[in-house]
C-alpha cells in the first residue's frame, strides 16, 4: 500500500521538493509550507494513503521540516541584515509558539476537505497579491512593536501556521510592511527568526495528537521521518544559498514565479485541475 515511499522516486520528489523550499525559505522570508503540504499530500494520496491520514501527516511533517530550514536561511540573515531582527523575531515568535500549537490541536479535529478547500483559496489571495503587490520600499509605520501588539499578531500568526502546516512568513511579512514599516528585506529578515517559533510549537501539537493513532511507517504521531530527514537534507543547504542570494537580486520576478505555483497547487487542492 505504501510501497511509493520506498521507491527511487519519492526519494527523488523529496529531495526536489526540499532544494525548491529551501529556496523559497531563504530567499523569500517563508517556511515554505504552502508548498510543502499540498505535494506531500498529493504524493501520500497517489501511495494510496487515507486522505485524513495523509493531509495530517502533511501538516505535522511540513512543519517538522520548516524548524530547521527556517533556522539555517535565519542564521544568514542575521549575520547580513543591518537591523536587530532577532527582537522582533522573537518577540512575535514565543507568541506565535503558544498559537501554533493551539492551531494544530484544531486542525486534527477537523475533515481533511475543509483544510483542503482553505488552504486552496488562502494561496490563491496570496497569489494575488503577490501580483498586485509592486511597491516593496520600506513606509511609515502605522504600529509602533511593542509586547502587546506582538502578542496579538503572534498569537494569530501563529494559530494560522499551525491549522494549515505553514511556518507563517506568507501572512507576518505583509503586516510587518504594512504596519510596522519594515522594508521587504527586514520583514524577509525578521520572518526566519520568527517562522522556527510557530513551527516548534505546531509540531508539538501534531506529535502528540497522533502518538495513539495508526499513522505511516516510521512516524512519530503525524511527523513522518523518512519524509523529513529527506527533505531537510535539501532544503537546509538551499535555505542558506537563498538567505545570501536575497542581498544580491530582485525578488520581484522569482516572487511572480511563486505566484504561479501557488495558483496551480491551490486550483488542485480546489478540485479545478484534475492533476
Amino acid at each position: 500500500m505504501f510501497k511509493i515511499i520506498f521507491s527511487i522516486f519519492y526519494y527523488i520528489f523529496l529531495g526536489i521538493l526540499g532544494i525548491i523550499v529551501g529556496l523559497a525559505s531563504g530567499l523569500l522570508g517563508i517556511g515554505g509550507g504552502f508548498l510543502m503540504v499540498p505535494l506531500q499530500y498529493f504524493a501520500l494520496s497517489y501511495a494510496g494513503v487515507n486522505p485524513d491520514i495523509g493531509f495530517k501527516v502533511a501538516l505535522g511533517t511540513s512543519l517538522a521540516c520548516i524548524i530547521p530550514t527556517a533556522l539555517s536561511g535565519a542564521y544568514i540573515h542575521n549575520k547580513k541584515s543591518n537591523i536587530n531582527i532577532l527582537k522582533p523575531g522573537i518577540v512575535f515568535g514565543i507568541f506565535g509558539a503558544i498559537g501554533g500549537f493551539i492551531g494544530g490541536k484544531v486542525a486534527v479535529l477537523l475533515p481533511s476537505r475543509v483544510l483542503e478547500l482553505a488552504i486552496g483559496i488562502i494561496l490563491i489571495l496570496i497569489a494575488i497579491n503577490v501580483f498586485i503587490e509592486r511597491d516593496n520600499s520600506k513606509k511609515e509605520p502605522k504600529l509602533k512593536l511593542n509586547f502587546t501588539y506582538g502578542a496579538i499578531f503572534g498569537i494569530f500568526i501563529g494559530f494560522c501556521a499551525g491549522l494549515f502546516g505553514i511556518g507563517g512568513g506568507v501572512i507576518l511579512m505583509p503586516i510587518l510592511m504594512s504596519l510596522f514599516g519594515f522594508s521587504l528585506i527586514e520583514a524577509i529578515a525578521t520572518s526566519t527568526i520568527f517562522i522556527p517559533f510557530t513551527s516548534i510549537g505546531g509540531t508539538i501539537s501534531y506529535i502528540i495528537s497522533g502518538l495513539n493513532m495508526k499513522v505511516l511507517p516510521y512516524s512519530i504521531g503525524y511527523v513522518n521521518l523518512i519524509n523529513f530527514f529527506i527533505i531537510i537534507l535539501f532544503s537546509i543547504p538551499m535555505a542558506r544559498f537563498g538567505a545570501k542570494i536575497a542581498y544580491k537580486i530582485d525578488e520581484k520576478k522569482l516572487k511572480i514565479i511563486y505566484a504561479a505555483v501557488l495558483i496551480i497547487i491551490s486550483f488542485k487542492l480546489l478540485g479545478i485541475i484534475p492533476i
